[in-house]
Parts: C-alpha cells; structure tokens; sequence
C-alpha cells in the first residue's frame, strides 16, 4: 500500500525563501540559455518521466481514484506536451523576429535599425490543478511553457495528489538539471498560504492557474495589488454551453442525447469543458432517451471528499430552482463520501434568465442543465445572456449553417473555441489549439494554457535599436545563425539581414 503525503502540508518559510532566491538567480542564465540547449533538456524530462510511468500512475491512482489507463493516457500527454515545445523552440517562431533595416528617407523623420524578439519574462509561480495531476500540474503545460520560454518555474502543488506531485519533481528537477539547466530553476513548493506569498513576492514576473473561479480570482487580485502588479494567466470555471438545431435533432436526436450525457458525465463531470447547458428546440422528445442514458452512469469516486460534497451541494441547489425539473438523478449512497452521481435537470429559458445566478453558475461534477427554447430568436437570447467560456458547441445540418451566422456570432464573443457537431470535452493539444476564453473562463482571453502559443504567456517583446552587431542576440544578427523565419522589411524570408 502506497503511504500518501500529508495535503496539508506548508513549505517552511525559511526553505520557501532560499527556493525564491535560488529561482532568481537562475533567471539570467535561463533567459540566455541558448533554445536548443532547453529544446533538449525539455525531451530529457519527457524520457525521464516516462520511464516512471508505472512508479507515477500507481502513486495518482492511490491518491486521486483515477482509473490507471486513464492516468497512463495522462502521463503520455504530458510528456508529448513537453515534445511539442521542444520542436518549438527548434521551429523559433516563437520568437517572432521582425526587423526593419534603416531608413534614412522615411517621413516624418529618419528611421533607425529597429530589431525586434521575445525574451524570458522572469520566474513563473505555476498553480497545479486537482482534476489532471500529471497534464495540468508539476510537468503540466504551465510548467513545460514557462521552461521553454526561458523562465525559471516555482510550482505550487494541489493537495489532492501531494505524494504524486513530489515525486513528478523529483524526476522533473533531477532530469532537468542533468541536462545542463541551471539548478534552483524549477522547485516545488506546498500550501495555500506559500502559494499566496510566492505570488506576492517581487521576483515572481507572473503565475498561471487553473481551478475554480474564486481562487483564480483571488490569486489574480493579488498580483494585480502587487507594489509592481504582474500579468496572472487563471484558467477557471465554464458552462460550455450546446445548441442543437431543429434539423439536427430531427436527423439523429438519439445520438445527441447520447453524445451529451457521455460528454457531461465523462471523468465522473470534473472536465473543465464539460458542457453544462444544452439548448434543445421545445418539444424535444428526448427526456427518455436523456434519462435511460443517465441512469446507466453509475456513481463514480470523485477527486476528493471536499469536491464531491461540493458537488452535491450544488446539484440540490440546482434541483430546487423553481420552474425546472429533474429528468434524472443517481443518487450514490448517503455514506459514499467520496462519491459523485449524475443529475439532469431541465428548465424553459424564461426560468433560465430569472434564475440566471443559480442556472448559469458551473457545478463541477456530474451534472447538467438542459433547456428548451422556442424558435430562433429565443436561441439569440439565450446565448446574449451567457458569461465567458471556454467552449460553445453547436449541433446542426449543413443545410442550416448560413442561417446560423447571428448565433455563431454571438458565441464567437463568448469562448475561446468554437464546435461544430462535436462535443466539447477532449482538448488536442496541437499548434493551433485554443484552450481559453472571456472572464470568468479565463482572466487573459488572448492567450491559452494548451497548445504550443501557450508559450506566449511568458515572454515580452524587446527592441534593439541602432545596437552594434557584437551585443544583438544571435536571433537578430544579420548572418541570421539559427535560421529563422524574421519579418524583415515586411517581407518573411530566412535570408541574412
């Protein structure tokens, strides 16, 4: 039996100060560090933890109930995730080099040699979620983001997976520093008041999170108080909402109900982008469908007791919103502690804008909204009243795509990633994902925290002006040594300066 970690547990005050010191005096050496050196010592993590597949898995599935294929599943993003930056920062696009050569004639005044890059913010405060302990926490896309960017990472560990997350450090650090990274640029630290100080201490240059919208928000107060405030990159709390059309739920109905219920309930509901509202045009039909496939969720272990009993709490609030009704509820056993079952409840739009606070606030877990509207401007309606999110899905026949150019307006002002006949829940981690979105989704619509820009979030822009050849970095030398792709003149090219 595997002996877990103490989640309580807060790292000492006086081991947290000289962590911080040794995080900023690796910054320097982080930052100049050439991209290929931190491309390899990236691949050297991903190998080592790996190789600990078995070691890593058995620690997360005692901790956090996890099924082990799932968590294996988990690991093996993980370490792709770390891959992908690694051939980033070969790619160096990155760096997105653009320069303008001297102009002498230029009106209204003469233009100087301008050459322009990304460099390394500084060290990174990186907040681990409860919901992925390999993919988003200690080697998470945070974390392999900050590190290929440049910027050394203190990582604050999420209590509901402590024994997981020492272990992935240990790996992570010993990995990391073997591959000839500057030690003391990547630490783990415990504790919801060390987090805190470490967001408030003057050498961190910015954080990352993800989990719920009032520690996001808090956290992101905090930096923004700072005597010198710092950008906070919080992934939090999203509805996801679902359209289905009149043609769609004509066509294959029973498919959509079925796609729904699997896609709110996968991971016992504890995916940030499950979809927690489906709109369906009035008359639906598909209660019985809905309920039958409900009920054939059995009740799940949930991350932890504090999430499940929150969870519960907020399907019985949910439950007791006058004017909606419950189509189906599996109600685990009252001593399940840990426990999380699936609740579908319905309700008209009308109720849904009256009762906007209860029915569009997110219920982490197992359950879901379903609500009928009545013709299209009622679906305009409904989706002018929603919030920020991550995800907006719409389920349509192609013969009705032009038609729904106002809605998918309106949902393109509201998340960060637009499905089409698609569920939600499954986020690729590629080049050209966007996993982001509006407050309360995130509290930086612009950037991602997966997917290769997710990069972006640590790194500033930096202009070297009139500067002699001997102090340009090798990105904006005229030679152009490392062969990147530079803007110059307008003009993409990879030829010298």
């Amino acid at each position: 039996m595997t002996t877990i970690a103490d989640p309580s547990a807060e790292t000492d005050p006086t081991a947290l100060h000289a962590i911080i010191d040794a995080l900023a005096a690796s910054a320097p050496r982080m930052a100049d560090s050439a991209p290929r050196d931190r491309a390899r010592a990236l691949r050297a993590v991903a190998e080592a933890l790996d190789a600990s597949v078995d070691e890593l898995i058995t620690l997360a599935h005692d901790e956090t109930g996890l099924h082990l294929p799932r968590l294996t599943g988990e690991v093996a993003r993980t370490t792709g995730q770390l891959r992908l930056f690694a051939s980033e920062l070969e790619d160096g696009s990155w760096l997105d080099v653009i320069i303008d050569t001297p102009d002498p004639h230029a009106q209204p005044m003469p233009r100087p040699d301008l050459r322009r890059m990304q460099v390394a913010v500084g060290p990174v405060v990186v907040f681990a979620a409860s919901n992925f302990p390999f993919a988003f926490s200690v080697a998470g896309g945070d974390t392999a983001s900050a590190l290929a960017a440049g910027s050394p990472v203190v990582l604050k560990a999420h209590p509901g997976h402590p024994a997981t997350s020492r272990r992935t450090a240990e790996i992570v650090t010993e990995a990391w520093e073997a591959a000839g990274m500057p030690a003391g640029s990547f630490a783990l630290v415990e504790g919801e008041q060390t987090g805190v100080a470490v967001v408030r201490h003057p050498s961190i240059a910015a954080g990352a999170f993800t989990g719920s919208e009032r520690g996001g928000t808090a956290l992101a107060r905090i930096a923004a108080d700072r005597e010198v405030p710092i950008p906070f990159y919080a992934e939090m709390g999203s509805l996801n909402p679902v359209f289905v059309t009149p043609g769609a739920l004509a066509a294959r109905g029973d498919a959509i109900a079925d796609g729904y219920v699997g896609s709110f309930t996968l991971g016992v509901g504890q995916f940030c982008t499950k979809p927690g509202l489906l709109f369906v045009p009035r008359g639906h039909g598909l209660d019985e469908r809905l309920a039958a496939a409900v009920r054939d969720v059995a009740p799940a272990r949930m991350l932890g007791s504090r999430i499940a009993s929150a969870s519960r709490q907020g399907q019985a609030a949910l439950a007791n919103v006058p004017g909606s009704r419950t189509i189906a509820a599996v109600a685990p056993d009252a001593d399940s502690g840990l426990l999380g079952g699936a609740l579908l409840v319905a309700t008209d739009l009308e109720t849904l804008l009256e009762h906007r606070d209860a029915l569009l606030s997110e219920c982490f877990g197992p359950t879901s909204v379903v609500i009928e509207y009545d013709g299209f401007e009622e679906a305009l309606e409904a989706a002018a009243a929603l919030s920020g999110t991550l995800t907006a899905t719409i389920h349509a026949e192609d013969h009705e795509a032009a038609a729904l150019a106002p809605l998918a307006r309106l949902l393109r002002d509201r998340a960060g990633r637009l499905v089409w006949n698609g569920w939600p829940t499954g986020v690729a981690v590629s080049r050209a994902m966007h996993h982001g979105g509006p407050f309360p989704a995130t509290t930086h619509a612009a950037h991602t925290s997966v997917g290769a820009t997710a990069i972006r979030r640590f790194l500033r822009s930096v202009v070297y002006q009139d500067y002699p050849a001997a102090l340009l970095p090798a990105a904006l030398q005229d030679s152009n040594p490392l062969g990147l792709l530079r803007r110059i003149d307008g003009e993409f090219t990879r030829r010298p300066a």
